[in-house]
């Protein structure tokens, strides 16, 4: 009863800010008519109609209007993106169901390497560093080299600053539900050639809260001190610093960047005993991290320097990545573990795994032109090695080095006809480490039980070369755009895929590698339509998609006995798989300052070989449908003023992989308003939303915690300001 005078409040507050902010702005400004003047990028729309694959793009303002826990929160309003989110500071990408290291991240030209195989593991990203994103929905292996076989999401470097300016701009962040706050502070500065750009980011936030009293972790119910998720508070703390040189002719910058948060894990759902949590211990704050958590530091240092030679743009990249991560887990022994850790032991009695990845990548690219054809020619190479530690095994420790050589064309036939080719050569290798427990377990042979120290890993080394290529044509003849491109992708097995071997704590389940997996390839072909005329603008984006093998996690019938509970184990395994589907994105403007919108997406995938023919394919998001409205009045002293109202319906998803289960449809609301207030000497940009605008209890089929029937973050006020200053003209 309180729950639903609530909500009838929001909407009356809404709606009466609304009118009177209509009524003022009647009132305070004068009625004059003019043409409809329409004011679009042109360099963005012509870039995205001479694309040829399906790419969307958004800048800044868009993720301070949608602004979520992570960059990919952000960025889930655009059709054909969702992520898999760890609670309420943390995600990883997912574009139409693909996701993990199918999925790449781009940042300043450089590939984002973390540990990203892991569903608990999130993008180490700042989303207040991010000036502008390119979402790339389909295989761009020709681009970007293996792990682009599912999209890319690519993060561009901010722009230079303007000469002789020194100025920057402040953010402020509050949200309700977890009673987060997040500043941001940027200053850059530049001479006539000399610049530098720096930010600094802080976000604190406690444990969130769902609509929800009690949930259920694998059938025991877990009561909720009041709504909360206990543990699942965090910190961030964030530092950019870019600085370089810029000419006519001659450009050199260097990034440094170091992105550290600790966030807690849900206690209840996560190690070997959730059922012994210390409910009291928790209880007492809402801001504290207790164990369950994990720490994680991302280092990144990288150099971009272009220039030009007669008719060639030479550019050139060099970078170094360091992701640590570490995960505190009270030590529980089972199986065979001994009851009393060992004092001797390498690793500290808390430290359950730790991940040390270190990367360096370079890659060397040449743009130049010869009548009608654009081409670029480049070639990257990446190694990485990644060292383990902690009592609890679940991936070897590895080293790898992939390398690539590509050529692409563009041909710009005519006004109305542009061709694309794409060819690229690829080499890869892996080598995984030997792995012994630490410990002795009881093992029979011949009728006798005898104490051995397990191998849980081989010394393996697996190779692997690819041929990729990509064709595609553009069509513009006016008010109507189409495109169309087939090509092929390939990945690459990763070290978990290929020799796993133990549990995953955050699944209860036990995950074992196959070693002899082949590369994952993929043939895909995509259309775009684009059609715009006088108040209607429509877009459509079908695909069709064939894996001759690909990389999935079976459940089997078999149980372990050694390392848990009698875990179910997983077996890493390839077959064939066909997908389709396809985003509709339709606009029309009812008048001058009120718009509605259209967002859909549509995907459908099926197993046709192996032990799972027919079914789905895990994380498959659902259908989903966006009704929105957007009004923008004139309002004397404010700029850039908008009402907005979403409405989200996704459909229920019934096509599952077990253990997954079926995922009831939902309908969520999400309200918007933001203005720019013009003053004599400063500006102020102001945004609210509140997400989930009904505390409407739904389970999302992608997230972390769906398989423990945990249902979303509840309402969610965010209030977000932002003060740009200009300190030199």
């Amino acid at each position: 009863m309180i729950e639903n005078k609530s909500n009838r409040i929001l909407i009356y507050l809404f709606f009466g800010f609304a009118f009177f902010i209509k009524a003022h702005a009647q009132n305070n400004t004068e009625v004059k008519e003019l043409e409809e003047v329409i004011v679009t990028d042109q360099s963005e729309k012509r870039a995205k109609k001479e694309a040829s694959l399906n790419v969307e793009t958004v800048n800044s303002s868009f993720i301070q209007r949608n602004l979520g826990g992570s960059l990919m929160q952000s960025l889930q309003r655009i059709p054909g993106v969702k992520t898999i989110s760890i609670g309420s500071g943390g995600s990883k990408p997912l574009i139409r169901g693909l996701g993990f290291n199918q999925v790449i991240v781009v940042e300043n030209g450089i590939k984002h390497e973390g540990q990203q195989w892991g569903a608990d593991h999130g993008l180490e990203i700042d989303q207040y560093a991010v000036n502008r994103v390119e979402i790339i929905k389909g295989p761009s292996s020709f681009m970007y080299g293996s792990d682009a076989i599912g999209g890319a999401v690519n993060i561009k470097p901010v722009p230079f600053p303007k000469k002789n300016t020194l100025g920057g701009n402040i953010d402020f962040t509050a949200k309700s539900n977890n009673e987060q706050i997040g500043s941001s502070l940027n200053l850059f500065g530049r001479n006539e050639n000399w610049f530098f750009d720096t930010r600094i980011t802080s976000s604190d936030y406690g444990d969130y809260r769902v609509p929800a009293d009690v949930v259920h972790v694998y059938n025991y119910a877990v009561p909720l001190y009041k709504n909360r998720l206990r543990n699942t508070a965090g910190r961030e703390l964030d530092w950019h610093v870019s600085a370089g040189f810029v000419g006519e002719k001659f450009k050199s910058s260097f990034y440094f960047s170091n992105i550290y948060s600790k966030s807690g894990f849900f206690a209840n759902a996560h190690g070997l005993e959730p059922r012994n949590v210390d409910l009291e211990l928790h209880d007492k704050s809402s801001r504290d991290i207790l164990m369950p958590y994990q720490e994680v530091t991302h280092t990144k240092i990288s150099n971009t320097t272009s220039f030009e030679i007669a008719n060639h743009k030479f550019q050139t990249q060099l970078g170094f990545q360091k992701n640590f991560r570490q995960e505190w887990s009270h030590y529980v022994n089972h199986g065979y573990m001994p009851p009393i850790y060992p004092a001797d032991m390498y690793a500290p009695q808390d430290l359950e795994r730790q991940y040390d990845k270190e990367v360096f990548s370079v890659s060397v690219k040449d743009e130049f032109s010869i009548g009608k054809h654009q081409i670029t020619v480049g070639l990257n190479a990446e190694k990485q090695q990644n060292q383990i530690n902690g009592w609890s095994f679940l991936i070897p420790a590895f080293n790898q080095f992939n390398s690539g050589l590509f050529a692409y064309d563009k041909i710009q036939l005519n006004e109305l006809w542009m061709l694309h080719g794409a060819v690229r050569l690829d080499y890869g290798k892996i080598e995984m480490k030997q792995y012994t427990d630490w410990f002795e377990s009881e093992v029979s042979h011949n009728g006798q039980t005898v104490q051995e120290y397990l191998k849980r890993s081989e010394d393996l080394a697996k190779t692997f070369n690819s041929f990729t290529w990509s064709a595609g044509v553009n069509y513009n003849p006016g008010k109507v755009s189409f495109k169309a491109n087939a090509g092929t992708s390939f990945r690459m097995p990763i070290a978990k895929e290929l020799a796993s071997n133990g549990v995953n704590y955050h699944y209860f389940r036990f995950e074992k590698g196959n070693p002899n997996l082949d590369a994952e390839r993929s043939y895909q072909f995509d259309l775009g339509i684009d059609w715009q005329e006088n108040k209607w603008s429509v877009q459509l984006s079908p695909f069709f998609n064939y894996f001759p093998n690909f990389i999935y996690l079976n459940p089997t019938s078999q149980h372990d006995i050694y390392y848990g509970a009698g875990n179910q184990v997983f077996e890493y395994q390839q077959s064939e798989v066909v997908r389709y589907g396809g985003e509709l994105q339709a606009k029309y403007q009812f008048l001058q300052n009120l718009s509605g919108e259209i967002l859909a997406e549509y995907l459908y995938s099926e197993q046709i070989s192996g032990s799972k023919k027919g079914y789905t394919l895990p994380f498959s998001p659902p259908a989903s449908v966006l009704f929105g409205i957007n009004y923008t009045p004139e309002i004397k002293h404010l700029k850039d003023t908008y009402f907005s109202l979403d409405y989200r319906f996704t459909a229920q998803q019934n096509q599952i992989v077990p253990p997954e289960k079926t995922t009831a449809s939902s309908q969520v609301f999400n309200l918007g308003l933001g203005t720019k207030l013009q003053t004599a000497k400063q500006d102020f940009i102001f945004s609210l939303q509140i997400q989930n605008l009904f505390n409407t209890r739904y389970l999302n089929h992608t997230s972390f915690y769906r398989l423990i029937e945990l249902p979303e973050m509840g309402r969610n006020i965010i209030l977000s300001v932002k003060v740009p200053f200009l300190i030199h003209p």
